[in-house]
């Protein structure tokens, strides 16, 4: 199951390790890209078909459809584990989400994001902070 926050180190040639419970749920292969907030996301192929699939669905003449592709898909990579569950971080999207030293891993069940250490302790501030505004707004869309 693809929950919890662990931490990991990114090495100088952008290799880090992806949690033991991680690869149990995402299997060798993944896809990685550039996810919202500033974060990398981690997904399985199964996965990132239904992602494909609700980024891109709607009509080529959507500006909306054309941007969500550009941003999920244009920076997508397929990546496999090595023997000791390591991968490579491509340096865009390194670069992407400033990732160096210490990276956080967060399992949201259907995906894992990696995110900077600095970054995701600010988000988790932001969260903390606004989690009843965020709560009533997602009650509401239940609601329509």
């Amino acid at each position: 199951m693809l929950i919890g926050e662990y931490r990991s180190r990114l090495t100088s040639g952008n290799r880090t390790a992806l949690p033991k419970k991680f690869r149990e749920a995402l299997g060798e292969n993944m896809i990685i890209t550039r996810g919202f907030e500033g974060c990398i996301i981690v997904v399985s192929p199964k996965q990132w078909k239904k992602i494909l699939s609700e980024a891109a669905s709607g009509p080529f003449v959507s500006g909306s459809v054309r941007d969500t592709s550009r941003f999920l898909i244009g920076g997508a990579y397929e990546v496999a584990l090595d023997r000791q569950g390591r991968f490579v971080i491509p340096s865009s999207l390194k670069e992407y989400a400033n990732l160096s030293g210490e990276v956080c891993f967060l399992g949201l069940l259907r995906w894992v994001e990696i995110w900077s250490v600095d970054f995701w302790e600010k988000r988790k501030t932001y969260l903390a902070r606004h989690s009843s505004e965020i709560a009533e707004r997602l009650a509401s869309i239940g609601e329509v």
